[in-house]
């Protein structure tokens, strides 16, 4: 049986009425393509079983087609909840916008920055979602100084002159929270953070101490305790040395829902009900956040919805420029479950006989 032969793209053009730039531009998703000539040639390249080069393409356009996010390979584990979801929501909406994710390894033992360049200097990518931005991060000077689309899932705590960043408002939203957790009687607080300098640790922990201090309350160091981020075994030790506190935290809040988790795992082997004896609360709502026991309390900022509007801002910002994109802070949502209530009362001593 003889193979049926593909169409060409000249010959979908002369099919379209349209020259064979424009049915290319509209295949790639550019913007200077009206939507609905975007959407005839689409559809007929549907029908025709039309499929791009992908060589040709980058011919024609000078692009790759892919964005990058970088991907540490950690001890620990290859990829939590969060990552997963995120990466998902880049792939989606990158594909509707005729584009595709290009996963970056970096292997232990080398940095981010290292891996960065390689890709980008290498010409293997168009633009690049940074994730999991540190204070400082030198991934986000780089790109600005190279003149490289990006953009940043985070922020810098000093930021340079306007660059595109997507985030999350944990400021306020750590904030509402002591508000919240105060309004039910707690005045013991503590806080478990990551030892990695992320950006969004610092936002989070200032609006916390920030509304405490508005309350009149300030935290002790050891309330305040930092483990890296995807060792469970150092945050449930680090819960443990909270419970032997006098007096015993009646709150602890996770900067991630990981570390709440970890703070959940660790009081039921110590014995506390909660929410009865602790409130625990996190940020993030990944998934397994709804099946713990008891539901997790937390913050959604809709990791995959995020996503994809993040790789639609990087698709914009291959195709306008940095300049032509809109940094974006959004509201993160609180998840009411069932790990955080009123504060215990304090127990009555018994009466010397």
């Amino acid at each position: 049986m003889t193979a049926k032969r593909q169409i060409r793209l000249k010959e979908l053009a002369s099919k379209l009425g349209l020259s064979p730039t424009t049915v290319s531009r509209a295949l790639a998703g550019y913007s200077d393509v009206s939507a609905e000539t975007r959407r005839r040639v689409e559809e007929a390249a549907r029908t025709h079983g039309y499929v791009a080069s992908r060589i040709g393409r980058m011919l024609v356009s000078g692009r790759t087609n892919f964005v990058a996010v970088l991907l540490p390979i950690s001890a620990h584990n290859f990829m939590d909840d969060f990552l997963g979801q995120f990466l998902s929501g880049v792939a989606d909406g990158l594909a509707g916008r005729g584009r595709d994710l290009f996963l970056a390894a970096v292997p232990r033992g080398q940095d981010d920055l290292t891996v960065l360049r390689h890709v980008v200097d290498g010409g293997h990518i168009d633009a690049v979602v940074i994730n999991r931005v540190t204070r400082d991060d030198p991934r986000v000077q780089y790109l600005i100084e190279r003149r490289f689309p990006f953009v940043a899932h985070g922020r810098l705590l000093d930021p340079p002159p306007a660059y595109p960043w997507f985030d999350t408002d944990g400021e306020a939203a750590f904030a509402d929270l002591v508000n919240r957790l105060h309004a039910l009687g707690h005045r013991e607080f503590a806080l478990l953070g990551p030892s990695e300098p992320y950006s969004y640790a610092a936002f989070r922990r200032r609006g916390f101490e920030s509304a405490l201090f508005e309350h009149g309350i300030r935290l002790a160091p050891d309330r305040l305790p930092a483990v890296p981020v995807a060792d469970k075994a150092a945050a449930v030790a680090a819960a443990q040395r909270l419970f032997a506190q006098n007096p015993r935290p009646t709150a602890i809040v996770g900067m991630t829902d990981r570390l709440a988790l970890a703070v959940m795992e660790a009081a039921q082997e110590a014995g506390l009900h909660i929410p009865g004896d602790l409130s625990v609360v996190g940020f993030d709502d990944v998934p397994i956040a709804a099946y713990a026991r008891p539901p997790l309390s937390t913050f959604a900022q809709d990791i995959e919805r995020s996503a994809a509007f993040i790789a639609d801002m990087v698709v914009d910002a291959i195709e306008k420029g940095p300049d032509g994109v809109q940094p974006r802070l959004v509201e993160a949502r609180f998840v009411a479950r069932a790990s955080h209530g009123p504060a215990p009362k304090p127990r009555k001593r018994a009466r010397p006989v």
